[in-house]
């Protein structure tokens, strides 16, 4: 029995860390573990320019405890009126990584994305000339799509015909939750992964949508995209653990406040930066994957970013009791709950 494992340092591909003070309660949560992450722009403003995300940038380096080491990689956030060239500049300077497309009303602070899709397309084709990656929230937000099904509809709609439209463009398909995702991943991305990834979150690697509806209604559960079917978690545990290079790890860690998670109109998003390597753990021992972890967590990642992979370790250590996990996160604005697996956890980072 496995009861140690390190793995090169992981990174987090995709992140919510917000601004002001909520930015720096869970900063930390994510710098003790992780050696970069791709963080979203999805601010009030949002973070639509180059100037934007360096100031961004700055502010979350001025939050990062002095004894952290941790790498922010600036997205932007793509709307309508987005100038190809201040998004090529952004990039050759090496400031900015990817590209963040939001459906208007989408999710969280989505109300600056985008509705018409050809307005955007000279930046897409100036990202496909530079090799700058196009971060995608794949859902549909038309009011007649059913809200489980609208990812599958964002594949055929929207994605597919963007990709046929733009050759060369590189897409990451964010926090994927159905096999048919999946399913699109494997049959349309080259094997080695350089053109067409896509992440996927450990909450969904855990929780199916009973886990949001059964026995009460569960906010903490709520995210978007949301949780789906077991036949889908089956399939995104299989393409997660699988070794295969086109899927990588992308936790969508979300912080809300507890007031605003269980108001009658409560924010999407669950908060996993804390535990979310223990649960990953976790999740691949119990598919017999834990030679796996590494890649998903650690590798493959950077190579579809074409970045070099962390030096540092992180070492992994079984317990036989289990873990003591905080319950919430204290910040001055109130509360953030940990994501709650349902079951006790055993793994911990030494």
């Amino acid at each position: 029995m496995t009861d140690s494992l390190t793995i090169t340092r992981p990174d987090d591909w995709h992140l919510h860390l917000r601004d002001g003070d909520m930015l720096r309660a869970v900063l930390p949560e994510t710098a003790r573990h992780f050696g970069r992450a791709i963080i979203m722009p999805n601010l009030v403003p949002p973070v639509v320019t180059g100037d934007q995300a360096a100031a961004y940038r700055d502010r979350i380096l001025s939050a990062l405890p002095e004894d952290m080491s941790f790498t922010p990689l600036m997205t932007l956030y793509l709307t309508e009126e987005t100038d190809p060239d201040d998004v090529a500049a952004a990039h050759a300077s090496g400031l900015v990584t990817a590209v963040k497309l939001y459906p208007a009303g989408a999710t969280t602070n989505s109300a600056s994305g985008v509705t018409n899709f050809d307005k955007v397309r000279p930046v897409l084709e100036k990202m496909a000339e530079i090799g700058l990656p196009l971060c995608t929230h794949g859902e549909v937000t038309d009011p007649d799509i059913d809200i489980f099904d609208r990812e599958a509809v964002f594949i055929d709609r929207v994605l597919d015909p963007i990709r046929q439209a733009t050759p060369g463009l590189r897409v990451v398909m964010e926090h994927i939750t159905t096999a048919n995702a999946a399913d699109y991943v494997r049959s349309h991305g080259t094997v080695d992964g350089g053109d067409l990834g896509a992440t996927i979150t450990t909450h969904h690697l855990i929780i199916n949508r009973n886990a949001i509806l059964v026995g009460g209604i569960k906010p903490h559960y709520y995210c978007l995209p949301v949780a789906k079917r077991e036949e889908h978690r089956l399939a995104l545990r299989a393409a997660a653990t699988s070794a295969d290079k086109r899927f990588f790890l992308g936790t969508d860690s979300a912080p809300h406040t507890d007031a605003n998670k269980l108001s009658a109109c409560g924010c999407a998003g669950c908060f996993t930066a804390t535990n979310t390597m223990a649960l990953l753990a976790h999740v691949f021992e119990e598919d017999g994957a834990l030679d796996h972890l590494e890649g998903f967590a650690s590798q493959h990642g950077p190579a579809f970013y074409r970045l070099p992979e962390n030096t540092s370790t992180l070492t992994l250590v079984k317990t036989d009791e289990p873990v003591h996990v905080p319950q919430s996160i204290v910040t001055p604005d109130g509360p953030v709950t940990v994501f709650d697996p349902g079951f006790p956890i055993h793994w911990t980072v030494a």
